[in-house]
């Protein structure tokens, strides 16, 4: 039976590991709040007070943190639980730069890395439908099989680590610039005194409705912003792009736009929800 150690039960990592556990794996899981790591009990699961007791006797890491930083300090605080050959799946949206300070982490330890960023939010999560962009050795893959095969509904492998990452910031742009511009339509129409569900009626139905402007516009209309994704890491990941798209030579303006709604959305105490709460940077009173 694999054992997985799991760095990091937030809102992303919670069902993730619950996940691994009801499917028959060993989990170990960690999380800096302890606290929110417990109800990973009930599903069998051992909540370690250590990022190096996690890790201890696990086949695999998974780490699925805030960010790059948050990432290199729970695997440096595991080090004294690590072993060579360990495989690690590093999960979380780190950016690319993150990414390479990540693999020379790996390397110092004889891990085997690979670089495997989700495509999906909470419910997909929840649900075990994400969709895994994994990059890495082509060795690691039948021990991760079982992992993957317990959190998402397809896992595309890509090449060598780093192209996750790299596909990761592509496709979370097309996200986060979506969600700006449904606000901002919606914005629009209340700002003209006029229903904003008018705009979903009229979409509804036709060649520009999707799933995602259902949820996000659902959201919005409904003021339910319990959090899928938060406004502060939907702004984390604006800057992730940015920096990519600077260094492919590549402009990025909507994605740059979106930026600076989620920056004012946060300043106007909205940090925490969800980003569809970046309807209220329409409006000077948010």
């Amino acid at each position: 039976m694999t054992s997985v150690a799991v760095l990091g039960t937030g809102l992303m990592g919670l069902p993730m590991a619950r996940n691994l556990a009801r499917a028959g794996l060993r989990v170990a899981a960690w999380n800096r709040t302890r606290d929110k790591a417990l109800p990973l009990e009930a599903d069998g699961a051992v909540v370690a007070h250590t990022p190096a007791e996690a890790v201890t006797g696990a086949d695999v890491i998974v780490t699925m943190l805030s960010d790059g930083e948050a990432v290199h300090e729970a695997v440096t605080a595991a080090a004294p639980g690590l072993r060579a050959g360990q495989v690690w799946a590093q999960m979380s949206t780190a950016g690319l730069a993150a990414v390479e300070r990540l693999s020379a982490l790996a390397a110092e330890h004889g891990l085997t890395f690979v670089d495997a960023p989700v495509q999906g939010t909470r419910q997909p999560a929840e649900q075990g439908k994400l969709v895994i962009l994994a990059s890495g050795p082509a060795s690691a893959r039948s021990t991760l099989e079982p992992v993957f095969d317990a959190l998402g509904q397809r896992t595309l492998w890509l090449g060598d680590a780093g192209a996750g990452t790299r596909l990761k910031m592509a496709t979370v742009s097309f996200g986060i610039s979506l969600t700006a511009v449904v606000a901002e339509a919606l914005a629009l129409a209340q700002g003209l005194g006029l229903d904003p569900d008018l705009v979903r009626q009229v979409i509804t139905g036709g060649p520009m409705d999707s799933a995602y402007f259902q949820a996000k516009s659902a959201a919005m209309l409904s003021g339910d912003f319990t959090p899928s994704f938060t406004v502060r890491n939907a702004e984390k990941d604006t800057r992730l792009i940015g920096e990519a798209g600077q260094a492919a030579g590549v402009r990025l303006d909507v994605v740059a736009a979106a930026g600076e709604r989620f920056r004012r959305a946060q300043a106007q105490g909205h940090g925490d929800e969800d980003m569809a709460a970046t309807y209220f940077a329409s409006f000077d009173k948010g």
